[in-house]
């Protein structure tokens, strides 16, 4: 990653770290980058519900439309959505403003290619060569060569009929209450599931700005696990600020993760003979369950770094199609070209209703080993992650815990953060080993 770009495109604090001067500077570079073999002049831009995001779309709209290159504005629109439409144009790329499953303070900018994936790291490191060099040598079109920007007021219908197209199951006799977290899912994921036939109580569905992901979504799902047992519904669905993610809770208000979704949706893709390479490709963060249920099964698991771009390039190197994180982030490339919450929950919805399994049940088919993570602010993610000291205490630590279980020590992608995880079968020894460990770290000088 370079200095501007991080593991999910470029983020910061709205109006400071990301303000509008960057936000047009960015749509420059990605216009004359993306859009620069000339067959095509478009680009589509899509939002999340935070208030900073009518500055900066308005700013990045600026800077794509003076490199000559047209704008299809979609609104607000989950992620993937975007990442959809951009393939459904036939749009030269697409543009996401938004901070995922962060506050509302922080905000972000991603590029979708023209195939509607993620741009490689030669890619962004080129707009952003551009970027810090004040975009030089990018041309100032004028009069009728001047880009246009022009809203598509039909774009929630369009994502809605594609979702719906990729689940050939009716949903009806479900009970399924949806956590939209205040954000770009509020209106297009309670239509999808409620068009296939199922009852739905949407909560968190209101946004003003200013609320999303607070005290809601697959970040804080408390509310939603009281929700489904007060409902009496068969399930519950979180999704995040912008619908990449999904996480689901049973019917008795239990919280069923990204790694059990995963195992349920493999194990029924392996049935049926349609798990491609007979492969699922997690990250380091998977639970230790995870890899014992799908080795049960037969199905050959693949490990890479956390963050769904490094699963997704593992699924196109390998020829694999289904894989993710445990925090809910599943691509499963038979259907979307990346996470896409809705449609996991759709294929999450197929296997209860063809199955007629609840769940729990469902859920069951993987023990979950106890993971302890804790977050740490520190001010040089690099002097951490250097230190020897840690390395040695990390070894040392491991050898306690006698190879049934692990440690991983990472830096956040996208936060001042390092994030410290053990799992293993003994919760107590799980909290003395993190302990030590974040104890370590804030101690580094």
């Amino acid at each position: 990653m370079g200095i501007m770009f991080g593991t999910d495109g470029v983020r910061g604090v709205a109006n400071r770290e990301l303000s509008p001067e960057l936000a047009f500077k960015l749509g420059r570079a990605g216009a004359h980058v993306l859009a620069r073999d000339g067959a095509n002049t478009r680009m589509v831009i899509g939002k999340d519900t935070r208030i900073s995001g009518d500055m900066l779309e308005a700013a990045l709209v600026a800077g794509i439309c003076s490199a000559g290159v047209d704008v299809i504005k979609l609104g607000i629109m989950p992620t993937p959505a975007i990442a959809y439409l951009t393939r459904e144009l036939k749009a030269a790329a697409g543009v996401v403003i938004s901070a995922s499953h962060n506050p509302v303070g922080d905000n972000g900018i991603k590029f979708f290619s023209a195939s509607g994936y993620k741009l490689s790291d030669e890619t962004e490191a080129e707009i952003e060569e551009l970027v810090m060099n004040e975009c030089a040598g990018i041309p100032y079109p004028i009069g009728g060569n001047v880009g246009r920007s022009y809203q598509l007021p039909d774009a929630p219908d369009r994502y809605v009929a594609f979702a719906r197209s990729t689940c050939k199951t009716s949903l009806s006799g479900l009970k399924i209450v949806v956590d939209c977290a205040n954000g770009a899912a509020y209106q297009v994921a309670p239509r999808v599931f409620s068009e296939l036939g199922a009852e739905v109580i949407p909560i968190f569905d209101c946004p003003d700005g200013v609320n999303i992901n607070d005290r809601c979504g697959s970040t804080h799902p408390e509310a939603l696990m009281e929700a489904v047992v007060s409902a009496g519904a068969d399930l519950g669905l979180a999704h995040d600020g912008d619908a990449d993610r999904v996480l689901a809770v049973d019917a008795n208000g239990r919280l069923v993760d990204g790694d059990q979704i995963m195992v349920i949706c493999a194990r029924y893709l392996k049935e049926r003979g349609l798990l491609a390479e007979n492969t699922v490709v997690v990250t380091v963060m998977s639970n230790l369950g995870l890899h014992l249920a799908l080795q049960e099964s037969g199905i050959r698991v693949v490990e890479t770094k956390v963050g769904d771009r490094y699963v997704l390039e593992e699924l196109l190197r390998t020829g694999a199609r289904f894989g993710g994180e445990q925090s809910g982030h599943i691509i499963s490339l038979d259907h979307n070209t990346t996470g896409d919450g809705i449609l996991t929950a759709l294929q999450l919805l197929t296997v209860m209703k063809e199955s007629g399994r609840p769940l729990d049940k469902l859920a069951a088919q993987m023990e979950k080993f106890p993971q302890l993570l804790v977050n740490v602010p520190v001010a040089d993610k690099s002097l951490v992650m250097n230190s020897p000291v840690l390395a040695d205490s990390i070894k040392e630590l491991e050898l306690k815990l006698g190879g049934r279980g692990r440690i991983l020590v990472r830096p956040s992608g996208t936060e001042p953060l390092v994030r410290v995880m053990a799992e293993g079968r003994n919760m107590e020894q799980l909290e003395d080993i993190v302990g030590s460990l974040v104890n370590i770290i804030k101690g580094l000088k």
